[in-house]
């Protein structure tokens, strides 16, 4: 482990289900037979204010589809008949999860880095490589370290997966739009087996949910900033007795409006042919008109972050004050719209079938992703989705249905409203 901490996050359960896997989503094995289960004596777990955490999941006492699936089984269907594949993206993968982007961080390190990406391809779940990796540590024709550069998590991802699910997918900032990031990628021999068997994509950032309407920041040390100067805005904010590293790196977050998002959609499709197209929204209030404008586009996936996403350095004031909560981003977007991808907070079954009851097409993993890899850089990831792919299929088999596309609003139950009565649907959208 490289001691890594996750500030406000569920560390704790997170490191224990990649650790012990499914055993560590029930009671402690060891009390069955000599103690009682059950409700809760104490308080209720903390929502910390988000109402995903205060909804509830609401199966029905009639259930007409299980009624279909005994029919066509000959028998009475179980929670091992939820089939969970799903298209993210126009990427195949068994469940309706992705690994979602971390970037240029030291926190992802030579081997974590590494890690997630052998993890994510043994599992064949799409995984995306974040922004500013190619500007700070190379692309990695050349060595460099052995997991901090693109190519070097991109080859181990290649190494591990097969032709026929996952696939990575290579974010754009403004910084790696200048060090042509995406060309370097499109026309390097490691990219060719995904590219001929449609399993890369290109993700055009436009924000993220840790710092909304601001670009990538970090903290550098003042060799580092000296040789960054010439890509990233530098100032020295922090004493450098605090730490070795003072300099605050930014980035800068682009422009756009609905015409300049639209243009660059069809600037990716017209020069890389090949590759699939996904967009990646900060949650802002106008979050469903820019994701109608990508999709019109022509984008065959729309990720955002919540206020909740989002690994990266950011002053305090955002993290509790700027930004939509991903419930009302959900809300906004309303159901039917193919492709939309949601992250924040995301590690366990219950917050991803409420989000794909209210209208995702899958949730990424980020935060708990790199925990995962963090307490058993062989299998700790592959031991956390296993965990939450036994949880899906039981929660949505609790809820009368057997596909994760099946469920819809009325599965939500909101203490503040009912989410069905408050979510609205999209006028001729097919879902």
């Amino acid at each position: 482990m490289t001691g890594l901490v996750a500030h406000g996050f569920a560390e704790q359960p997170v490191r224990l289900r990649a650790r012990h896997g499914v055993a560590a989503l029930f009671p402690d094995a060891r009390g069955y037979g000599s103690a009682l289960f059950g409700a809760r004596s104490g308080p209720q777990d903390a929502t910390d204010g988000d109402p995903l955490e205060a909804a509830r999941l609401v199966p029905p006492v009639f259930m007409p589809n299980r009624l279909e699936k005994l029919i066509e089984l000959g028998r009475e269907p179980t929670y091992r008949d939820v089939d969970l594949s799903t298209v993210i993206g126009a990427l195949r993968s068994p469940l309706p999860v992705y690994v979602s982007a971390f970037g240029s961080t030291r926190a992802a390190g030579d081997e974590l880095g590494v890690a997630v990406s052998r993890q994510a391809a043994a599992l064949g779940l799409p995984m995306v490589i974040g922004e500013n990796v190619v500007p700070v540590n190379g692309l990695g024709r050349d060595g460099g370290p052995a997991g901090r550069s693109l190519l070097a998590r991109l080859r181990a991802y290649s190494a591990e997966a097969d032709d026929t699910s996952g696939g990575v997918v290579v974010q754009q900032s403004t910084e790696d739009a200048d060090a042509e990031v995406w060309q370097l990628v499109y026309g390097d021999p490691s990219t060719q087996r995904l590219l001929a068997s449609g399993r890369l994509a290109f993700e055009l950032k436009l924000g993220q949910g840790a710092k909304p309407g601001l670009g990538g920041m970090t903290l550098v040390d003042r060799t580092s900033a000296r040789r960054l100067a010439d890509r990233y805005d530098l100032e020295e904010l922090l004493d450098p007795g605090s730490g070795s590293a003072s300099v605050l790196r930014c980035g800068t977050p682009g422009t756009f409006t609905a015409e300049i998002l639209a243009q660059q959609i069809r600037f990716m499709r017209n020069n890389f042919p090949r590759v699939r197209i996904w967009v990646k929204l900060h949650p802002g209030r106008d979050v469903a008109e820019a994701a109608t404008v990508a999709r019109t586009a022509g984008a065959d996936a729309v990720t955002v972050d919540g206020a909740e996403g989002g690994t990266g350095w950011a002053p305090s004031a955002f993290l509790g004050h700027v930004g939509l909560p991903l419930h009302e981003c959900l809300r906004r977007l309303g159901r039917g719209r193919p492709g939309l991808l949601v992250s924040g907070r995301m590690w366990e079954g219950t917050r991803a079938v409420k989000c794909l009851a209210l209208g995702a097409t899958a949730v990424g993993l980020g935060r708990a992703a790199m925990l995962a890899a963090d307490e058993d850089p062989r299998a700790g990831l592959i031991r956390l989705v296993r965990c939450l792919a036994l949880e899906m299929r039981m929660l949505i088999s609790a809820l009368g249905q057997y596909a994760p596309a099946a469920l819809s609003p009325h599965d939500v139950w909101n203490p503040a409203g009912s989410a069905a009565d408050h979510t609205p649907e999209l006028q001729g959208v097919a879902p």
